[in-house]
């Protein structure tokens, strides 16, 4: 993340995003798939690591590393082959960005769900970050839903009502507004 300045003198928050160029490689419709959508592939990878029903299927369109399928409601998807680039993207666009977050591994109560643990007095000498405990006074069994230490995050996570702050087609970069899901060199989707 950085800051940005505005021509007004306003200061943003935003994050900087270099954005991929893609080709649509396959256009699904309602008469053969049930829903229309535009399959996009884009990120570039040795020839010798796709399969061959990969290779069939993108053509000589590329070797690409990434594929993403992308749901087209009401609007009319493009021919296989065109291209998707920032051309589609203007500067005050307001937009969502959909990514995994950063995976922080098995962490307990405290980091996971802010518990406060136990108190460091009268004589409670090793439970400062445990969890105490989990009800089971009625019970012969842990109650669904009790918060406890776990894997934490690595979640799809959508931000709605980010805004297109600045474009740059010559190096092809995007500065959105705000936190945007995920650590440096995540993929994200970006839609309008």
């Amino acid at each position: 993340m950085t800051q940005f300045f505005a021509i007004g003198g306003q200061v943003f928050p935003a994050t900087v995003v270099k954005i991929m160029p893609g080709v649509v490689t396959q256009v699904k419709t309602k008469d053969n798939d049930g829903y229309i959508a535009a399959q996009v592939g884009f990120g570039e990878q040795k020839a010798e690591r796709l399969t061959k029903s990969a290779k069939g299927h993108f053509k000589d369109f590329g070797n690409f590393s990434e594929v993403r399928e992308c749901r087209m409601d009401g609007a009319e998807a493009p021919a296989v082959g065109a291209t998707v680039t920032l051309d589609d993207f203007r500067e005050g666009d307001v937009i969502r960005v959909s990514g995994d977050t950063k995976a922080k591994g098995f962490q307990g109560v405290v980091k996971r769900h802010g518990f406060h643990g136990g108190p460091r007095s009268h004589g409670q000498k090793h439970s400062e970050r445990e969890a105490g405990s989990i009800g089971g006074g009625l019970r012969t069994r842990v109650p669904k839903g009790m918060r406890m230490a776990g894997r934490m995050g690595g979640d799809k996570v959508t931000v709605r009502n980010l805004k297109i702050l600045h474009i740059n087609k010559d190096e092809n970069v995007m500065v959105i507004s705000g936190a945007i899901p995920g650590r440096r060199g995540t993929l994200i989707e970006i839609t309008g």
